[in-house]
């Protein structure tokens, strides 16, 4: 193999795809990237056999072939060679790479030991194209609420279904709950995407990026950007029946500012660090309020209030962090707050009658 490629295309491929080489494996050559040509185009792979993701490159093929690297010394020594030309040549299992006055020799692997890339057959497969900020806003809400319980895999990742001709995307940790409904479709889809995954692909999306194509068979998802790629396992099992855990009507509802709501929710949990990150908040219809307790043994206790409209009043204890990260993806910019009592789950919205995103947490036992 011998080939041109520019330093800033090579090294931005090489990053991306490098997170995904595992360091920690009984297999040496997953800790590589490989190297091969594809007609006038360079691609840049990596795979840790549940997720792969590759890249394709402009690049001048003098002669086509393969070879896999070590990841991680490729990545940092292309990143600090200058911007501008870099030459690849292979010789055996060696890659010789030069630019300017910079000339390397990195031992390699023959690509013949590296995985086969994963591939989905397109014609049995269920796809879709979205677009991409809606996509990134959508996975941004609900990835907050997926588990890292790796005892209970079905919850973490986000589950990507079709319901009533829309399709949602659902997750949750047992303790929180987060449903966005995304597009219409009239394709039916039942599939749950580890997290993982998830983030490779917002890492992934670059500033040039307007759509992204998703394609869902048995087994696997792919996700397609311009000349970049990741495919991954999904995740067996059923995801558990949600929608059941969200209450459909509440007794309590304060409609709040949110920048407000927000402020405060931050100032109590600076004091709820010592009680777990517990805090009470207490609506009140009388005084058209919301105020949020906590309490620092040692350091002290804050109470913070901000106006309300108020149906009903009560208490109820979360965490302050779910209830911070809640606040931080409800994309609107006055909310709905809802609960029916101190036992009963929690329901973040916006207050438009259509609104596409929920947020359930569930209270803590004050």
């Amino acid at each position: 193999m011998e080939l041109t490629v520019t330093q800033e295309n090579f090294s931005k491929s090489l990053s991306a795809v490098g997170r995904v080489a595992s360091t920690k494996t009984q297999l040496p050559i997953l800790s590589n990237i490989l190297l091969r040509t594809d007609g006038s185009r360079l691609l840049v792979a990596a795979t840790n056999l549940e997720i792969a993701t590759t890249q394709y490159i402009g690049a001048k093929i003098v002669k086509p072939g393969a070879i896999t690297v070590p990841a991680r010394l490729i990545t940092e020594f292309v990143s600090s060679l200058p911007k501008g030309s870099i030459e690849l040549k292979v010789v055996g299992e060696n890659i010789h790479i030069s630019s300017g006055k910079y000339k390397s020799i990195i031992n390699g692997f023959i690509a013949d030991d590296f995985p086969e890339l994963p591939t989905i057959n397109e014609q049995d497969s269920v796809s879709y194209s979205i677009n991409i900020e809606e996509f990134k806003q959508a996975v941004s809400q609900t990835i907050i609420t997926s588990s890292s319980d790796s005892t209970r895999p079905i919850l973490t990742g986000v589950y990507w279904h079709s319901y009533e001709g829309w399709i949602y995307l659902a997750s949750t940790d047992g303790y929180r709950l987060s449903e966005r409904r995304l597009v219409e479709t009239a394709s039916e889809v039942a599939a749950i995407i580890p997290s993982q995954t998830l983030q490779e692909v917002l890492r992934t999306v670059g500033d040039d990026t307007d759509t992204i194509d998703i394609l869902f068979d048995e087994s696997q998802v792919r996700f397609r950007m311009n000349d970049a790629e990741v495919m991954s396992r999904l995740v067996d099992g059923n995801f558990p029946d949600y929608r059941q855990l969200i209450p459909k009507e509440s007794d309590i509802v304060a409609i709040v500012k949110k920048p407000e709501f927000t402020r405060v929710t931050k100032v109590a949990g600076l004091f709820a660090r010592e009680s777990g990150g517990s805090v009470t908040v207490t609506v009140d219809s009388d005084a058209k309020s919301v105020s949020l307790h906590s309490i620092a043994s040692e350091l002290g206790e804050n109470t913070s209030e901000l106006d309300a409209e108020v149906t009903g009043s009560g208490q109820v204890t979360l965490n302050s962090r779910y209830l911070s990260e809640a606040l931080g993806v409800v994309d609107a910019d006055v909310i709905s707050f809802s609960f029916s009592g101190k036992l009963s789950p929690c329901i973040l919205k916006s207050t438009g009658a259509d609104t596409n995103y929920y947020h359930v947490i569930m209270p803590l036992k004050s």
